[in-house]
């Protein structure tokens, strides 16, 4: 069995590979450890194998680690994933760096009035669901450019780019052809952006396409840290 430090190194090769094969420069791809589910010892190995960004999918669960590394004087960067839920934007704005999940105004306006004026703008991203179905989380393509406008009026937040959950294809052209309007719109908006620079798309089963796709933040989990547990979650 391979070691946390191991498959970090493994999925970084990955990441190289995949950038070299469609003339990127891995260095604009960041590998955003996902450790939702994982106990703290784990996040504590890949700590010790020189990681530092840490997604998780749960409020309480991620303030929980968060926490504890805090208390250890260990310096990590917080990604929140997961949906959000209007009464549970708080603790997110409280101790999280990073939102992916903002997918409408509500959301937004929560965390900008619930971030603590001693930290500094919470950076986020705007969820877009790209399959349409109404199950989905994240805003429709159509209402994108207008929550961004909001978020742009918002004190405390910083509006850094996009993030997607595709449905899961088999085959690297239907994955291609998935991320593609994503990229399309994160390119027409970067170009009147400055800050507006993170496309968050990919995870273990379709990052060759996503990197291909001008991905710059994938999120790695099951490769990194095994198979997850989700009995108890919060």
């Amino acid at each position: 069995m391979c070691s946390i430090k191991q498959n970090l190194e493994q999925v970084t090769r990955q990441i190289d590979s995949a950038a070299q094969k469609c003339g990127r420069d891995a260095s604009g791809v960041q590998l955003l450890a996902v450790s939702k589910t994982k106990p703290i010892d784990a996040i504590a190995d890949a700590v010790g194998a020189g990681h530092r960004q840490f997604g998780e999918n749960y409020v309480q669960e991620g303030v929980e680690k968060i926490l504890h590394f805090r208390e250890q004087s260990t310096p990590l960067e917080w990604h929140f994933i997961g949906p959000i839920q209007s009464n549970k934007t708080r603790p997110v704005a409280e101790h999280f760096d990073w939102v992916h999940s903002v997918d409408r105004s509500k959301v937004a306006r929560r965390l900008s009035e619930q971030r603590p004026n001693d930290m500094p703008p919470l950076q986020v991203l705007i969820q877009i669901n790209t399959s349409g179905e109404s199950s989905k989380s994240g805003t429709q393509f159509e209402d994108v450019k207008a929550l961004a406008d909001e978020i742009d009026q918002l004190p405390n937040l910083e509006l850094r780019g996009l993030m997607c959950i595709p449905q899961p294809e088999d085959d690297h052209d239907s994955q291609l052809a998935a991320f593609a309007p994503l990229s399309q719109l994160f390119e027409e908006m970067k170009a009147s952006r400055p800050r507006f620079d993170t496309l968050s798309m990919g995870m273990s089963g379709d990052m060759d396409a996503a990197i291909a796709s001008g991905s710059t933040m994938v999120r790695i989990g099951t490769a990194i840290f095994g198979a997850r547990d989700y009995t108890n979650r919060q």
